[in-house]
């Protein structure tokens, strides 16, 4: 864990000049050819980046949530695709194992994850289950000392890729108390994947549909060991990746609001730049002011959960403010560059579809409405 001040500074500073000067560069090129590039997968993986939350004990730089939400922050200033590769891997697709799995799970798969020699990928969305989680219909009959699993996925991140596949999977009756969460390795017979997802935005992201046909599943695969935990497992990952994913909005936002500067600037209009008319002061301090605002919020959620306090309803707060609020700075931003910004030359058009997802995936702003709600009518 990186605990002295300075060395965090230090691996900060690491990571900023790794954006602007290996990620930024080639934005364009990752959008156009819809993959990132093997090298910088690479580079990746020497910097320690599929590792950063999972334990030193395993491999990884073990980050508290504060130290990495700080690290979100400036992945989140280029193309959301190079932080998507790795997030599985520090998130919903490890720490599942982190917080349930065996002893022996977390020595086998952990420190391949955490090198970046696995792929982690989470399989919870189905065509009929998306927001409601609980009602999965991927089954897993249990058959002598395997189990197999039927059923299909959808929108699967790192699918085309992934090792290792954290599936949801119905083992009882109705309702979240009859899913358990297995291991599944990518290479298991049975398990097919199908055409690459066609997105708005997030080109160089990679996702597909899942099928399990007859997929069998050793026993020793169930994550924890335990029947029907599986959602509960599910819930206690979502934490942690609601902050990250918040976090990435706010190094959007951030680097939107960069972009906006930079051009209002520079475009001159009714003899001279743009950035002197009030209307477009109005927009970059409204997209500054907002940015500010979540970032604050997720560094204070971030030290409450690396204190060991109930945060749902401050995640939940986050997620919601940080994801709708990334959608509104980028609207300005493409305002403020008028008709440049519908071009595809200029990164914030990029960012306009890229940006849009967010409010839709770990938990819809919905869902984080409902959850924010209903925790305070249970505390009224």
């Amino acid at each position: 864990m990186i605990r002295d001040r300075s060395v965090m500074e230090g691996f900060l500073d690491t990571i900023r000049r790794f954006v602007s000067e290996k990620l930024v560069p080639i934005e364009a090129k990752v959008e156009e050819d819809d993959a990132i590039p093997a090298d910088i997968i690479a580079e990746m993986r020497a910097l320690g980046l599929f590792g950063l939350s999972i334990p030193e004990a395993y491999g990884g730089i073990g980050l508290t949530i504060e130290e990495e939400v700080n690290v979100a922050f400036e992945l989140g200033r280029t193309s959301p695709a190079f932080r998507s590769v790795i997030g599985t891997n520090n998130g919903i697709g490890s720490q599942g194992i982190i917080a349930d799995g065996t002893d022996e799970q977390k020595a086998y798969w952990l420190p391949k994850l955490a090198a970046g020699e696995a792929i982690g990928s989470f399989a919870l969305t189905e065509p009929d289950t998306g927001s409601d989680a609980g009602s999965v219909r991927t089954t897993a009959r249990r058959d002598g000392d395997c189990y197999i699993l039927n059923g299909t996925k959808r929108f699967i991140t790192n699918a085309p890729s992934a090792d290792v596949f954290t599936v949801m999977a119905r083992t009882g009756g109705p309702g979240p108390s009859g899913i358990t969460a297995f291991l599944v390795p990518g290479n298991s017979p049975g398990l097919e994947l199908g055409k690459p997802d066609r997105k708005m935005g997030q080109r160089g992201t990679r996702t597909c549909d899942v099928y399990f046909r007859d997929c069998r599943v050793p026993a020793a695969n169930v994550i924890g060991a335990k029947e029907g935990q599986g959602f509960k497992t599910a819930m206690k990952v979502l934490d942690r990746g609601r902050l990250h994913i918040s976090a990435i909005c706010v190094g959007i936002a951030e680097r939107l609001r960069d972009d906006a500067v930079g051009y209002a600037k520079d475009r001159v209009q009714f003899g001279k730049p743009i950035g002197e008319h009030q209307l477009i002061q109005a927009m970059l301090a409204d997209s500054a002011t907002e940015a500010y605002a979540a970032r604050s919020m997720v560094l204070d959620a971030a030290r409450r959960f690396d204190e060991g306090a109930d945060v749902v309803r401050e995640v939940a707060s986050c997620k919601l403010f940080a994801s709708e609020m990334v959608g509104r700075v980028a609207d300005r931003a493409v305002q403020i560059h008028g008709g440049a910004g519908y071009m595809a030359e200029y990164s914030v058009e990029r960012f306009y579809r890229d940006v849009r997802l967010f409010r839709i995936y770990e938990g819809t702003s919905e869902i984080q409405r409902l959850i924010i709600a209903r925790r305070l009518l249970a505390r009224a």
